[in-house]
């Protein structure tokens, strides 16, 4: 596998134009879409299979599931005028609690489906303006507005997506 930067070691440059949210919704959208074809195929023992103590498959989409909560309350944070976001955990506690290995793979997806599109469909509703909102980011210590919010999640989105795609590879070849 190649070495990838780690997800809190990455930093991030928000200066493309709010107008972009149209395109940064879009790939909220499809993330349900992309884990299902990526992974809603594969056998049980491939998805539950941890590369070490890393998370397998399975919990990687878990943790996707995870976060829907934490971006729906920075919605409404930003909707609400918030000067800071709710900080993220950082120690994925709710990941480890929630135990993803021990349920149905399609289970996780259509939870997962089914939160995304409830956060797409009030990120449709908005005026444009609002997605130049801002508001502090406590763990990248920078304003972050509302289309740097969802272009992050989207980003979180492909960094597992990604490691999953790395896992597949190595146990289902």
């Amino acid at each position: 596998m190649t070495d990838r930067i780690k997800w809190t070691e990455r930093r991030f440059d928000f200066t493309f134009p709010a107008g972009l949210y149209p395109e940064m919704i879009e790939r909220l959208r499809g993330t349900p879409a992309r884990l299902e074809d990526r992974i809603g195929s594969l056998p049980a023992e491939v998805l539950r299979r941890r590369d070490g103590e890393r998370w397998s498959i399975q919990e990687n989409a878990g943790h996707l599931l995870d976060l829907e909560s934490l971006v729906m309350e920075r919605l409404d944070q930003y909707l609400a005028g918030a000067t800071e976001l709710h900080a993220a955990d950082m120690s994925n506690r709710k990941t480890y609690e929630a135990d993803h290995n021990t349920v149905q793979v399609g289970s996780i997806l259509s939870d997962f489906r089914e939160q995304r599109m409830k956060i797409v469909a009030s990120l449709d509703d908005l005026d444009a303006e609002v997605f130049a909102r801002s508001a502090f980011h406590p763990r990248l210590a920078v304003q972050m507005r509302l289309v740097d919010m969802v272009f992050f999640q989207a980003e979180h989105d492909d960094y597992h997506l990604t490691r999953i795609s790395e896992l597949v590879r190595l146990f289902a070849s």
